[in-house]
């Protein structure tokens, strides 16, 4: 090579390996970055929130039995006028009261007669009622015994006949809930990051969980537990 080419390709040559060398100080200080990027810290937020229910579901049972089915669906009938009565007597409307129609049950076509049975036929009634007066329907229960006088015992003792409470605003509440279930987490997870010599920093990835609703203890079923349980991940910082 001429000598007079030599210097212009030394000169090239070296700003070449410079520029090599300061693109790979550039590249390792980013990997370098986005690894500690990569610490990170996962916690999980709670919110809880007591509510009263906005609906109440609350089937009214009772039984009528005859060795007559004509004498029996008469008695059906006054029986259950008299409750509807009580009802709207409480201040319940009829959109609110639903009448089923009588489970008739005649035991003698069961095959097997039971000598201990006294009436041939048994009628189950079931009178439904759906409201959002949930006060009125709590006290409502508690003068039921009124009906007795009337030779109307209603059942509230299984399963079937046990009132139902609903909490249906749940749409009013989540934004509160989810505020204060994510302030929560971001609570334990500046513990955490102090705890371990470093800093909180953004959000990863945050994930809301589900809205669970619970009665709040089985002497209440009226009164609602909301619970919601959100995870959180956030970069940790140096």
């Amino acid at each position: 090579m001429p000598k007079n080419n030599a210097l212009p390709a030394l000169i090239l040559g070296s700003l070449l390996c410079l520029g090599l060398i300061m693109l790979g100080t550039t590249v390792g200080d980013k990997l370098i970055k986005m690894k500690a990027m990569e610490r990170t810290v996962t916690v999980k937020g709670l919110a809880e929130k007591e509510v009263r229910a906005n609906v109440a579901i609350w089937p009214i049972r009772f039984t009528a039995v005859s060795n007559d089915l004509n004498q029996l669906y008469q008695t059906v009938e006054i029986k259950t006028n008299k409750v509807v009565s009580f009802l709207k007597q409480q201040g319940f409307s009829d959109d609110e009261i639903t009448v089923a129609l009588p489970a008739i049950d005649d035991r003698q076509a069961q095959g097997y007669v039971d000598p201990n049975v006294k009436y041939r036929y048994a009628a189950n009634v079931s009178i439904s009622l759906y409201t959002n007066k949930v006060d009125l329907l709590l006290s409502t229960r508690t003068n039921m015994l009124s009906l007795a006088k009337d030779g109307i015992a209603i059942s509230d003792q299984d399963y079937n006949s046990k009132a139902q409470f609903l909490f249906t605003e749940l749409n009013n509440v989540k934004p509160e809930m989810v505020q204060s279930a994510t302030q929560n987490a971001r609570q334990v997870a500046e513990k955490f990051a102090k705890d371990s010599d470093s800093k909180l920093g953004k959000i990863k990835n945050a994930s809301q969980g589900q809205f669970s609703i619970s009665d709040r203890d089985s002497n209440t079923p009226y009164i609602k537990k909301i619970r919601i349980v959100s995870t959180l991940t956030y970069y940790l910082n140096d």
